[in-house]
């Protein structure tokens, strides 16, 4: 169907959804995040700490939720899904859903979570509330019907295919269904999965957070190029202030630096985002200080997707691809 006609039967229209995002602060290696828009909480990774808990309880009571809706699991390694924070978040934060990576991953962490994973899921159904796991592979992905333009819906980007390095199989997700939108990059390495995502148009027009891939490190994919065609107007970094990598790397500093894209990181506290008001357009990001209340940088932005949906129908004719296809949804 040629977009003409999708905005002519269907005209997205810029919407007023709450919207928040916070990176948290670990104190160890690893990454933890979490995106509410529209009532719907999800859970980035599976990770937990005795910093970053009581910060998550707090974002949980902020946006009047007492469980998550659902838990993103990016990758199979241990500063993604620890086995005992896995624990604690099946029991405690109880999701309704679970997206698992699509990789094998033969260690005792990744079978311990698994298997913590399948028993809660049977729990839960022989309880009468059932939670759905999606283990997301290449034909999971393959599956969902194709994405539109200037959507709500979230939209998974890889693993398109399954390589060699398990780094390289994490699951990209660009959460879209509030009022600025985020690309969740897990461990990503590879040049070529770089050069897949900055041709995909949504990303290059919607892009507002980009999660660094790989906790800040100087990855082959990120480039000149890829920042320049994707454009983010902030990054943000999952890094304890002691990791051993010292990441962000210096190369990803100065990259962000030259392209003047804004960094956060969790070095010294949580990094938090919310729509402001009923400004839809506008969006602020707080970069917290250790004692979780003073700010060390304030910035505001305006989405890019209200933006475009700002535009009369002609402009965004003349802006968007001419066919609705592209990458998959949820």
């Amino acid at each position: 169907m040629k977009l003409s006609e999708i905005l002519a039967n269907n005209r997205p229209t810029a919407k007023s959804v709450r919207t928040r995002f916070r990176a948290y602060k670990l104190g160890t290696a690893g990454s933890l995040c979490s995106y509410f828009a529209g009532g719907h909480f999800t859970l980035i990774e599976a990770m937990d700490s005795s910093v970053s808990r009581s910060s998550l309880q707090e974002e949980l009571r902020i946006c009047g939720k007492s469980h998550i809706d659902t838990l993103h699991i990016t990758s199979w390694d241990n500063d993604h899904c620890e086995t005992n924070a896995l624990e604690w978040i099946l029991k405690t934060l109880q999701p309704e859903r679970i997206e698992t990576p699509g990789y094998v991953h033969d260690t005792q962490c990744a079978r311990d979570c698994l298997d913590l994973i399948g028993k809660y899921r049977t729990a839960r159904a022989n309880s009468g509330k059932a939670a759905k796991v999606v283990s997301v592979t290449p034909d999971y992905i393959s599956s969902l019907e194709p994405s539109v333009v200037l959507g709500y819906r979230n939209i998974f980007y890889h693993p398109k295919t399954i390589y060699e390095k398990s780094n390289n199989n994490s699951s990209v997700k660009f959460f879209r269904t509030g009022s600025f939108n985020v690309l969740s990059t897990g461990d990503i390495e590879h040049h070529d999965i770089g050069a897949y995502l900055r041709r995909c148009n949504k990303l290059r027009r919607e892009i507002d957070v980009l999660l660094l891939p790989h906790h800040g490190g100087p990855v082959d994919l990120m480039t000149a190029k890829f920042l320049e065609e994707l454009k983010p107007s902030l990054a943000v970094c999952t890094s304890n202030t002691a990791n051993q990598h010292d990441h962000p790397d210096q190369s990803i500093r100065d990259l962000l630096s030259d392209q003047r894209i804004p960094l956060m990181t969790t070095k010294r506290g949580d990094v938090i985002i919310e729509s402001t008001g009923s400004h839809i357009s506008k969006y602020r990001a707080t970069d917290l200080l250790s004692d979780g209340k003073s700010s060390q940088e304030d910035l505001c932005f305006t989405a890019r997707k209200f933006d475009l949906l700002s535009k009369n129908g002609d402009t965004i004719r003349d802006r968007l691809d001419h066919q609705n296809t592209g990458p998959r949804r949820r």
